[in-house]
């Protein structure tokens, strides 16, 4: 009669080790990006909203930290990526509160090209997100769900891709540029050139070989972004 009590105890042991085991090799949860916390707005403060892929990521903080107690500097909890996701999620992106000023971007996940499970790869291998025309064609949608809200808008340029970027070729981001700047131009939107902000110091700020930037990269790029947000800014909020 003691072997089953035995085997049950044997078996159970034998489940706690695996259970160990699977918690030792189970890989560790990322910590959420700080800069997909969502803020609770100062009253009286003008709203600011940024949307863009990683590298407004990159400029969120620095950003918010410098416009503290002049704006509420808010941001999708997520990479904003391409034109096309952006006509697809702006309205989720909005919500229903008012905004002041939106500052936006898109076209470093437009220049890219995937292969059929979604990886970066060498443009033979294959298919880039988002042709220029494609892309005008989803900005000129965007700018006009944007301009509904009422808000002052900023578009900045898609800075450099540089040479060896995987799954890009350098200088693609040209041809979208003018392309978006055309766009702002038809439609009275304020454009933040941190393409040729870049352009002028790319080697000190920018990584090698990599479309990202350098901590201290993506705190001038929040220079030159509240330097374009802080005139636009509304003395009183109503």
């Amino acid at each position: 009669m003691k072997y089953p009590g035995l085997l049950l105890r044997m078996a159970l042991i034998v489940c706690s080790l695996g259970s160990l085991r699977a918690a030792e090799t189970a890989p560790a949860k990322k910590a959420p990006n700080p800069s997909f916390a969502q803020i609770t707005d100062v009253a009286g403060l003008p709203r600011v909203l940024l949307l863009g892929d990683s590298i407004s990521i990159g400029y969120t903080l620095p950003t918010r930290a410098r416009l503290a107690g002049k704006a509420n500097v808010h941001r999708p909890a997520e990479n904003c990526s391409d034109s096309g996701k952006g006509v697809r999620t702006i309205d989720k992106w909005l919500g229903t509160g008012k905004w002041d000023v939106i500052h936006f971007n898109f076209g470093l996940h437009d220049v890219k090209y995937l292969d059929e499970k979604g990886a970066l790869v060498s443009p033979e291998k294959g298919k880039q997100v988002a042709s220029v025309a494609e892309y005008e064609k989803n900005l000129r949608a965007l700018v006009a769900s944007l301009k509904k809200t009422g808000a002052k808008l900023i578009f900045a340029t898609t800075t450099p891709v540089p040479a060896g970027s995987a799954g890009r070729v350098e200088h693609s981001e040209i041809p979208y540029n003018v392309a978006a700047i055309r766009v702002m131009k038809e439609n009275g939107v304020a454009v933040d050139d941190l393409h040729r902000f870049v352009a002028a110091r790319q080697d000190r700020i920018q990584l090698p070989k990599n479309v990202h930037f350098t901590k201290d990269g993506s705190e001038q790029l929040a220079d030159t972004v509240v330097a374009s947000i802080g005139p636009l800014l509304p003395k009183k909020v109503k």
